[in-house]
């Protein structure tokens, strides 16, 4: 829904710093509900041991397991979670908007055999009745087009991300819940996980 803001933590392997970036709960796993609000924080862990810590201080300070799940091997799997593949996505994405466009395609295509009918009396002709569904046809392809790119491209891509994480071997920790205990969860995994000066 416009105007949620939900948070991701994400482990930059290359400076192993935390990065903060947004994202809904419905963009990312595509399975909540409009009425719950969820939020959602995940951060990519490097070992086993490391998730498992995290997951203990997490629920040291308040966040109860119905909020939190550790995904890789041992625990929970990705499609357990709602993590889906990349191509799985860009498919979801194509052919709800290949409906969409494919309606719209048909809608133009009636509009255009009335204007062309009614207003310049052009005669009813089987290539001129082909219109309508070519219009829907067209308007389809290019929406299945255009939605396989985005899904490829948005969800898709942060999917892909935390998939080639797993198969590294390493563990994510999910927080998914009200904003509030997403946030504390951010700030506590913050606190601890930045580097110390010295």
């Amino acid at each position: 829904m416009p105007g949620w803001t939900n948070v991701r933590i994400q482990e930059d392997p290359k400076n192993l710093r935390l990065q903060t970036s947004f994202v809904t709960a419905e963009q990312f796993l595509g399975t909540a509900t409009p009425k719950r609000h969820n939020y959602l924080a995940i951060i990519a862990l490097p070992d086993e041991a490391s998730a498992f810590q995290a997951y203990r201080l997490l629920q040291y300070h308040g966040i109860s397991p119905e909020h939190l799940a550790i995904v890789g091997q041992g625990y929970s799997s990705p499609e357990g979670v709602g993590l889906l593949q990349p191509v799985q996505i860009a498919l979801r994405n194509a052919r709800h908007l290949a409906w969409g466009a494919g309606t719209l395609g048909l809608a133009m295509g009636v509009v255009s055999f009335a204007v062309l009918n009614l207003a310049f009396k052009v005669p009813v002709t089987p290539s001129l009745l082909l219109l309508i569904p070519a219009a829907g046809t067209v308007g389809g392809f290019c929406g299945a087009v255009v939605g396989a790119l985005f899904g490829f491209l948005g969800e898709g891509s942060t999917a892909g991300i935390y998939r080639h994480h797993l198969r590294q071997g390493h563990y994510l920790l999910m927080i998914e819940g009200p904003e509030k205990i997403v946030r504390l969860g951010q700030q506590v995994l913050k606190q601890y996980c930045s580097p110390k000066a010295r």
